[in-house]
């Protein structure tokens, strides 16, 4: 016997496994795939509720990852790690205050003067405290205004809108 007679045969004697006259196997016909779960785009970014414990090197961490973003520019980026900082150890005045700068420069004026009296809450006298109270005024007088002025066109005018 050959190789494809003995094929043939094998597959004949497998039940489901001859194809029927349309050339489809019956029991393939008769499988509906499943449709995938619906998941929310939100639900992807969604994460738990994380504990946090006093952790004074996972502080110091997130806080020099902040730092790096901050000098690469990414402010958005460094104020999560920031914020990250001071859940880990809520005495690291520092991280509050690169908080405040970070949101200063997303034009988030009331969270950077949330995060600024933060820090005074904590180090009133310390070296940059005259620093964070001029940024503190500073911040509250633009949460107050509640328009950021725009970013790098200070002074300069914008074109009306042109019609088509």
């Amino acid at each position: 016997m050959t190789r494809a007679g003995l094929a043939v045969l094998l597959l004949a004697s497998v039940p489901g496994a001859a194809a029927d006259p349309a050339g489809e196997d019956p029991g393939f016909a008769e499988r509906v795939p499943e449709p995938a779960p619906i998941v929310d785009e939100d639900e992807e970014f969604a994460q738990p509720e994380r504990q946090y414990a006093f952790n004074p090197v996972q502080a110091r961490n997130e806080f020099k990852v902040g730092i790096f973003y901050s000098k690469k520019g990414s402010h958005r980026a460094a104020a999560k790690r920031y914020l990250e900082a001071t859940r880990w150890d809520p005495g690291l005045a520092e991280a509050f205050r690169r908080l405040g700068m970070a949101r200063e420069k997303l034009s988030e004026h009331g969270e950077a003067a949330n995060a600024y009296r933060r820090f005074l809450e904590i180090e009133a006298d310390g070296k940059a405290a005259r620093e964070v109270r001029r940024r503190l005024a500073r911040a509250e007088r633009e949460a107050a205004r509640g328009s950021p002025p725009l970013a790098g066109n200070a002074g300069s005018r914008q074109r009306p809108p042109t019609r088509d």
